[in-house]
C-alpha cells in the first residue's frame, strides 16, 4: 500500500511538472506599424555584446518573433522571412531567465519547455547568460526535400541568415541590440533540446538591452 502511495505521488509530481512544461502562452498582438524608417534603420543596424540583464516586455517579445519569422499573409501562411520553396524548416527556439521555450508562429505563441533559466546553453560566451532572449534556429531537414545533408545546410543557414536580419533591423528600430552567432555547442543544444536526428541546430541570436543606454 505505502509503495503505490508513493507510485501515485511520484505519478502526480511528473503530471503536475509535465503540465507546467507545456504549458501555452499566448503573445499579444505583434505591432505591425510604427518603428523607425527603413534606410534609418538600416544606418543604424549593429551587432553588440554589451548586454545588461534586463526583461523585455510581453509586446517587446511579440513583436520580435514576429518580426523574425512570424506569418504576415495567413491566407497563403507566409512569413516575414523568405524560405526556398515556402518549407518553412527552420524553428525559433529561445531561452530567457524565465525557462526555455518554443516559438509557434501559425499561433503566435509559446510554449513553455522548461522553467528553469537555460540561457547559457544558447552560446559559448559570458554575455549570452545576460541577454534578454537568446534566440536558437533550428532547422528540420525533412522539410528541405531531397539532397545531401551538406546543401541542406547551405539552405538552413541562408533561411537563418533571412530571419537574423529582420531580427537585427526590429533590434535597430526599437532601441535594442543583439548579435548573430556562430559559435555554439550544437550537440549540447540539441540535447537540451530533446531535438530529433533530422533537426539540427544552425545558428543562435542574442537580444536585449544594451549597458550603453543603461549608463
Amino acid at each position: 500500500m505505502n509503495r503505490m502511495k508513493l507510485f501515485l505521488v511520484a505519478l502526480g509530481f511528473f503530471l503536475i511538472n509535465s503540465s507546467i512544461a507545456q504549458e501555452i502562452i499566448s503573445l499579444p498582438t505583434p505591432t505591425k506599424t510604427g518603428g523607425k524608417p527603413l534606410m534609418e534603420t538600416l544606418n543604424e543596424r549593429s551587432s553588440s555584446r554589451d548586454f545588461i540583464d534586463q526583461v523585455l516586455t510581453q509586446q517587446q517579445l511579440s513583436d520580435l518573433l514576429w518580426a523574425a519569422n512570424g506569418i504576415n499573409r495567413a491566407e497563403k501562411n507566409k512569413r516575414t522571412a523568405p524560405s526556398s520553396h515556402n518549407n518553412q524548416d527552420i524553428v525559433i527556439y529561445l531561452t530567457t531567465g524565465s525557462g526555455l521555450f518554443l516559438y509557434k508562429a501559425d499561433e503566435h505563441s509559446l510554449v513553455q519547455l522548461s522553467g528553469t533559466d537555460m540561457r547559457t546553453i544558447a552560446g559559448n560566451q559570458d554575455f549570452v547568460k545576460k541577454a534578454s532572449v537568446n534566440l536558437i534556429y533550428v532547422s528540420d531537414f525533412d522539410k528541405l526535400g531531397k539532397g545531401s545533408d551538406e546543401s541542406k545546410l547551405v539552405t538552413a543557414a541562408t533561411h537563418c541568415g533571412f530571419i537574423g536580419q529582420n531580427v537585427y533591423l526590429y533590434c535597430a528600430s526599437e532601441g535594442l541590440i543583439s548579435v548573430f552567432r556562430a559559435w555554439i555547442n550544437k550537440e549540447k543544444i540539441a540535447e537540451a533540446l530533446n531535438l530529433k536526428p533530422n533537426q539540427h541546430v544552425v545558428y543562435s541570436q542574442s537580444v536585449g538591452f544594451s549597458k550603453m543606454i543603461d549608463e
